[in-house]
Formats: structure tokens, sequence, C-alpha cells
């Protein structure tokens, strides 16, 4: 009698779920072998930002130099839905933050020393400053703006270049596809080593005393994923958002949780916009800009750690105020660099609407720390998922069907 199909080759996600099982129960059972495994996670993460940086660079490039004059991207609306998501996602922790206050014990724990910036105008300059930076340097140091700059430059350059030529590039660009393709099949073994060694060194005890806070955290973040995106993208399409919506949950949030990095995220949401049969000069383009800027999760967190704060110290919010907040959260998340924790140092930032000095804004960023054992990966989830859901629903070809399984 044959097996069944997905006991005969599982697909990509129930590898990662047994994986993550696996990894959950070695924690338990063998806490030491636990810890030594998460060198498989580590290798993991490192190969995904080693082959990400080539692949924005040469990627983005050829989709501009292969471009077809008169044919549509659909960058721009991908765009606006990206400013959308987060801007709501900022509303929605503002509102969540007033039905459901949350106070917060700040104590500055000694070996804090991190250096928040001092304010829009210097998350700006930063912005700028990357996107002018020297092509070696952002790839040694992974900077996607500047990559994404330097792809649209030599992309738009090589579009006279000979057909020889262009079609080099995008040979180049499938090759290093290939490989990423390659990477992600270790996906598994490293979702295991990163699960085994956060439960074995970490655990979740520490938690507890901040449930509340995460409750509100994760309560946003899963209001987003399930009621504000879909509510998006229906009145973008149309259409049903919901098998669009769980599918880039599934094959792109999983991932994205596990890794909390929407840079080392990237390749799969390429590989998953390649799936789902979205244009190569679009989804090259938009999901590098989204890995940066589509930052509703970090929104969500700015907001709710700063109104935490406010809440603790008595400080009266008006609506114009927490509607100001809303647009800072919205305008630092798009700042927030996407890597562990990006959101969590500006924090400071937006605390400073309301008078709060950095020491105590830094102690909030320290309890955010903490709960970031589990908020940073739910907030790298929402925003790595969000990418390909806006990316495919601002794109010129419409997503009826959605694959089973990856190739």
């Amino acid at each position: 009698m044959p097996l069944p199909a997905f006991l005969r080759r599982p697909s990509l996600v129930t590898q990662i779920v047994m994986g993550l099982v696996a990894g959950i129960l070695l924690a338990l059972a063998w806490p030491e072998g636990g810890a030594a495994a998460g060198l498989l996670g580590t290798v993991f993460i490192s190969a995904l930002k080693a082959v990400a940086p080539v692949l924005v660079l040469v990627l983005v490039a050829a989709a501009i130099a292969n471009h077809r004059r008169g044919q549509q991207t659909g960058i721009r609306p991908i765009l606006l839905l990206y400013i959308l998501g987060t801007l709501t996602a900022a509303l929605v922790a503002v509102l969540a933050s007033f039905a459901f206050p949350v106070s917060l014990q700040l104590v500055l724990p000694d070996d804090i020393a991190l250096t928040p910036p001092e304010g829009i105008g210097e998350v700006l300059r930063t912005l700028v400053m990357q996107i002018v930076d020297n092509p070696v340097n952002a790839l040694i140091t992974g900077n996607y703006i500047g990559l994404l700059a330097w792809g649209i430059g030599l992309g738009l350059a090589l579009r006279h270049a000979s057909d020889a030529t262009r079609t080099l590039l995008s040979d180049l660009a499938d090759a290093i596809t290939w490989l990423v393709r390659l990477v992600i099949r270790l996906a598994p073994l490293g979702i295991f080593g990163l699960v085994a060694a956060t439960l074995a060194e970490t655990g979740l005890s520490a938690l507890l005393d901040y449930a509340r806070l995460l409750a509100v955290l994760l309560g946003c973040m899963v209001f987003m994923a399930l009621v504000g995106n879909p509510l998006i993208v229906f009145l973008r399409t149309r259409r049903n958002p919901y098998p669009l919506v769980f599918t880039c949950l599934r094959e792109s949030g999983i991932t994205a949780f596990f890794t909390r990095s929407s840079a080392a995220n990237i390749p799969v949401n390429l590989e998953l916009c390649r799936r789902l049969g979205l244009p190569e000069e679009t989804y090259a383009v938009s999901i590098p800009i989204g890995a940066t800027i589509n930052m509703a999760g970090a929104a969500i967190t700015i907001t709710v750690l700063t109104l935490a704060a406010v809440n603790t110290l008595g400080v009266a919010v008006d609506l114009p105020t927490a509607l100001l907040l809303s647009v800072v959260a919205t305008v630092a998340a798009c700042g927030a660099s996407g890597v562990p924790g990006g959101s969590l140092l500006l924090v400071p930032l937006a605390c400073g609407l309301f008078g709060i000095s950095t020491d105590l804004a830094m102690q909030v960023v320290a309890i955010g720390f903490i709960v970031g054992v589990v908020q940073d990966s739910a907030e790298t989830a929402l925003n790595s998922s969000t990418d390909v859901l806006f990316t495919a629903a601002g794109a010129p070809v419409v997503v009826d069907a959605v694959p089973d399984r990856i190739t």
C-alpha cells in the first residue's frame, strides 16, 4: 500500500513544523544538546544573510534592465499599501493601548549600552546616507537601501546595453536564485536549531512578568494579520483575501518568526512570489523595499511600548497627540533596520513626544528586549509575510490560485 503524499515527500512547511516540534522536544529533554543545536540555526541565518544582498542587487538590476516598455510593474500601488498598512497598524496599537492600558516596572539594568536616534531627522538622515553608500560596503553590511539604489541605477543604465549583456545579467540572477532555493531547503534544520537553542538558553519564564504587555503586542499583530491586512487587500482586489493571507503567513511568516530578520527572509519571500506567478520585475524591487519600509509590526511595538511608558508615568494623552504618535511611529518604523530588535531603539524617539527622558525610555527598551523572545519574532513574521501579501495585492497580475508546495 503506497504511503500518503505528505509522508513520501513532506512540503517545506511540513518539514519546518517537524523541525519546530523536534527542537522543542530536544530543549525540554536535553537542554545542553538544545544549546549545542543552536549552531544549525546560526548557520542557516548566516547563509540567508550571505546570499540575500547579492540576490537583491543582481535581481533588481536584471529586472529593470530586461523590463519591456509599456509593461506595468505595479510598484506604486504596492508602496501605497505598505504605507497604509504601517499607519493602520499604528492606529490599531493606539486603540488597543487605550482599551487595555499597560503599566511597567521601570528598572534599568547596568549592562544596557544602546544609542537610540535623537529624532526623526536623524532617522531620515541615516536613510539618505544609506542610499549613497559604497556598493561594496552595502554588500558587506547588508545595507539594502544602498543595494536597491545601485540595483536600480545599474538596471536603468543596462537597459541600453546589448541583448547579450542583458541576457547574461538575467542568467546570473537565475543562478543566484538557484543558490537561494538551495539555502531555503535548509530551513527545517535551521528552525530546529533556533528553537532548541532559544528554549534551552532563555526559556519563557521571564515573559510571565510581562504577560499583559506581551498580550497587547501580540493581540495587535494578530489583529493586523487576520483582520487589518485582509481588509486592506480586499479593498484593493475585491476578492477573498484569506487564501493568500494564510499562504503568506504559513510559508513566509513561519520562517520569519524564527529568523527574526526581515532582511534574512528576503530570499524566502522572493521564492514565494515566484511560486505565486507574480511578475519578477515587480517583486524583485518590491520585496527588498518592503523589508525596509513595510514595518507594521515595528509600528505596533513602538506605539504600544511608548504608551505603556506614558501610562506608567501618568501622562495624559489626548486624541490629537495619539494620532501624531501614530504618524511618528509610522515614519520611525520605516527607518527601523531589518534585523532583530531594530524597532526597539526607536522607542525613545516616540517617547520624546511626551517629554519622557532618554534614561526612562531606555528602561522601556530593556523591557522590550525581555519580551523580544516572542515579540520580535511575531513582529518580523507580520512584517515579512505582509511584504508578499501586499506585493500580490498590488501587482498587475491577479493571484487566483495558491500553490500547495515549494518546487
